[in-house]
C-alpha cells in the first residue's frame, strides 16, 4: 500500500509536525513499508493459534508489590533546580485571571 503525500501531510497535521518536502517523500516511503509489512502479517492464517497476553506460560513481566523504604528526602531534593520547605518549587501553573 503506497500513501500519497496528502496523506503523509494529513498524518503530519493531525501529529503537529512541520515536515520538509524531503523529509514528507521519506516518511512516505517508510509508512508505505510500515503498512506493507501489515498487510502480509494479515495474510497469515492465524485460526490454529489461541490468543494470549504473553508468550511465556505463567510468567509475568511485573515483579511482586512489596513495601520499601524511600529515599531521604535530602538525597531526593539534591538535583532539583529549586526547593523550599522540603518540597520541589516548579513555576506556577495557573496565573492569575486577567480582567
Amino acid at each position: 500500500m503506497s500513501l500519497k503525500i496528502e496523506e503523509v501531510e494529513h498524518i503530519a497535521k493531525l501529529a503537529h509536525l512541520d515536515l520538509s518536502a524531503e523529509e514528507k517523500a521519506r516518511y512516505r516511503e517508510q509508512l508505505s513499508d510500515i503498512l506493507d509489512h501489515i498487510a502480509k502479517l494479515n495474510e497469515l492464517d492465524t485460526s490454529g493459534i489461541s490468543p494470549m497476553a504473553n508468550a511465556v506460560v505463567g510468567a509475568s513481566p511485573l515483579r511482586a508489590d512489596k513495601a520499601r523504604p524511600s529515599l531521604p528526602r535530602e538525597k531526593l531534593l539534591q538535583n532539583a533546580p529549586d526547593a523550599e520547605k522540603g518540597q520541589f518549587k516548579v513555576p506556577a501553573v495557573f496565573g492569575e485571571k486577567k480582567k
